[in-house]
């Protein structure tokens, strides 16, 4: 009994004792007074001034050169198809539909000078079961502007343009159960060059509008065989798009608004629009005046496919036609894209 409780006596010295040295290490001591000596380090030591002298590092030259282009690509094929088996009593005809579009821009923009080419290339066919082949797409065109900037949003500029189409274009009727075809257009017949020197206003990158005040444009018609009438017991016709017969083309002094939009409106759904109207300064009237509106909604489904809705809206009497034109075309098929 007595060993144990020398033992708990211990114990609680040395808790005594180990609370008693924590407190202490607690109380900062003060030792300004004191004689205390500590030993030198072995290691070296440097005293006085540090002197740093320059270092000259060669540069190091990059090989890279700034690139003032910027280039866009676009590929798309559509490929349309239906067949029936010959007792099919749903009622349709055998059909198979090709269409092609090519769309490259570039783009130059150093200081205030900026220079943009467009290239639209569109071509379409369908054939129909016991039918002569039809087009549904042809059209060549091809912008050109120079602009030099003069403020925040207004840019003095000058363009050319072209514009025709790859193929044959028939009208197309039925005699006696026989289907017939009359030539109407071809490759330059119509075809059509715009000069144009103005102003332009483009407040972003997606929007901008032309006033071209100084605009000049041929319209070209170099086959003879659009001026005959379909009746051969008829005179040839005494003009066609405006050209006289005799003559493979005709030039107009006008005043021309071209505008121009292309936004991304959604995730991956691009919209793009174009509306040029020329006003000739010569026999002016509001039946005179040109308008060709165009559009593409494009919606992109995975990274090869997409639909796209397009639509033309055209108003030209030298046509042949004092009423609006228009066309629209729905198609799905394969995109492709360069650069990514």
């Amino acid at each position: 009994m007595k060993n144990c409780l020398a033992v708990f006596v211990l114990v609680l010295s040395f808790c005594s004792l180990d609370l008693y040295a924590q407190e202490i290490d607690t109380i900062p001591i003060n030792t300004k007074d004191l004689n205390i000596k500590l030993k030198r380090s072995p290691l070296p030591s440097r005293q006085g001034p540090l002197n740093f002298e320059p270092v000259k590092i060669p540069p190091y030259i990059v090989n890279a050169k700034v690139n003032y282009w910027k280039t866009k690509t676009s590929i798309g094929i559509n490929v349309n198809q239906a067949q029936f088996s010959d007792n099919w009593k749903g009622g349709g005809v055998n059909s198979v539909a090709v269409g092609g579009l090519l769309n490259w821009k570039a783009e130059y923009n150093k200081n205030n000078y900026s220079y943009v080419s467009e290239v639209i290339l569109q071509y379409g066919k369908i054939k129909n079961k016991d039918q002569l082949q039809k087009k549904t797409n042809d059209r060549i065109f091809w912008d050109n502007k120079a602009s030099f900037q003069l403020s925040k949003n207004w840019y003095f500029f000058g363009s050319i343009n072209f514009e025709s189409q790859f193929d044959k274009g028939f009208s197309y009727a039925t005699v006696n159960g026989v289907e017939t075809a009359t030539l109407i257009s071809k490759f330059m017949g119509p075809g059509y060059l715009t000069e144009s020197i103005g102003f332009e206003y483009k407040p972003s990158k997606y929007f901008s509008t032309r006033f071209g005040t100084g605009t000049a444009r041929q319209t070209f018609v170099l086959d003879e065989a659009l001026f005959n009438d379909p009746d051969p017991t008829k005179p040839p016709k005494e003009s066609v798009y405006g050209v006289d017969y005799g003559k493979t083309f005709r030039n107009d002094l006008a005043f021309q608004i071209v505008s121009a939009f292309d936004k991304d409106i959604f995730t991956n759904t691009n919209l793009k629009a174009r509306y040029a109207m020329l006003i000739p300064y010569e026999d002016f009237g509001w039946n005179r005046i040109d308008h060709r509106l165009d559009i593409a909604l494009t919606a992109k489904i995975n990274r090869f496919m997409n639909t796209s809705l397009t639509g033309i809206a055209l108003f030209d009497e030298d046509t042949g036609t004092n009423k609006i034109q228009a066309s629209q075309t729905l198609a799905l098929g394969f995109a492709f894209v360069f650069p990514r």
